[in-house]
């Protein structure tokens, strides 16, 4: 299933609500994203149709598997993208901005060049001698 950027943001956003606030509907998506109700109503329908989320009886809105390896990919990429522009002196509103638009254009195989450097130089914390 191909999913687009803006699917992807939908994803992180709904897993981002869930660890919050243990449940998700629609109004916490558009709140949180600044969207109408029905701009997000038609994304819903759209992640639905493709498998990436569920709806239940109550409307509450859950990541199928699929759905939550996506958000999950995109949330890791957007957290560390953040810290390591923050590293680099980026202002915190700026960083969380700009990760945001990078987490979605680098490959598979850049991230995990970019996470494995972070892991190995920049991480640590100053060893005391």
């Amino acid at each position: 299933m191909e999913i687009h950027e803006s699917g992807e943001d939908y994803l992180e956003t709904i897993l981002m609500l869930e660890n919050r606030m243990g449940y998700v509907r629609a109004i916490d998506i558009a709140t949180e994203m600044g969207y109408s109700k029905p701009t997000i109503s038609i994304a819903m329908r759209r992640l639905r149709e493709n498998g990436f989320i569920d709806v239940d009886e109550r409307r509450d809105i859950h990541l199928t598997e699929t759905g939550r390896e996506v958000a999950e990919r995109m949330y890791e990429r957007h957290v560390l993208l953040t810290e390591i522009l923050k590293s680099l002196g980026v202002d915190s509103e700026t960083a969380m901005r700009e990760a945001c638009k990078i987490e979605h254009d680098i490959s598979t195989d850049t991230f995990s060049r970019i996470k494995s450097y972070y892991e190995a130089h920049l991480s640590e914390e100053p060893k005391h001698r």
